[in-house]
């Protein structure tokens, strides 16, 4: 430790903060003495900027995940209206709808959480999984899978 408290040599260390904006010459205006693998905020997910031009209205800024949510909702509406099957199979055609948006757009908005790979396998895999159960879902299920249908007597039976 030296004389005025910090550690020694610690009073050398400037960081750059890279959340500050940047001055004329693209270096951060502001500098932190803090530890630099600690953050104060999290970065925008690649592909996170707007859908649409600032100058559009909000909506249409965030229309990916509008659209993907709208019809989530509907889903969710014609699954309580006792249509089952219709209902999660748009759900889960909303998510999958959602992955592709996530592959093919460079700016989504809001739809985009984490990085464009993690994002593209979760709307993949729960939007698969909705669909795949809605078309395996009793009585008269679409799809019949033998293995899924033996383990189910197996685990009732016994």
């Amino acid at each position: 430790m030296s004389a005025d408290g910090g550690a020694d040599g610690a009073d050398d260390i400037e960081v750059r903060d890279p959340i500050s904006a940047p001055d004329a010459d693209g270096t951060p205006r502001r500098t932190t003495r803090r530890f630099p693998l600690f953050t104060k905020d999290t970065a925008r997910p690649e592909g996170g900027g707007r859908a649409a031009p600032s100058d559009a209205p909000a909506p249409a800024r965030q229309w990916p995940v509008l659209v993907v949510c709208g019809l989530v909702a509907v889903g969710l509406l014609v699954t309580a209206l006792d249509v089952f099957r219709a209902g999660t199979l748009l759900i889960g055609s909303a998510l999958l709808l959602g992955a592709v948006l996530r592959w093919a757009l460079p700016s989504v908005g809001m739809l985009a959480v984490r990085s464009r790979f993690t994002d593209m396998v979760t709307y993949g895999v729960l939007g698969g999984a909705i669909v795949l159960l809605a078309l395996m879902a009793q009585p008269h299920p679409v799809l019949t899978i033998p293995f899924l249908n033996d383990a189910l007597h197996f685990t009732v039976d016994n």
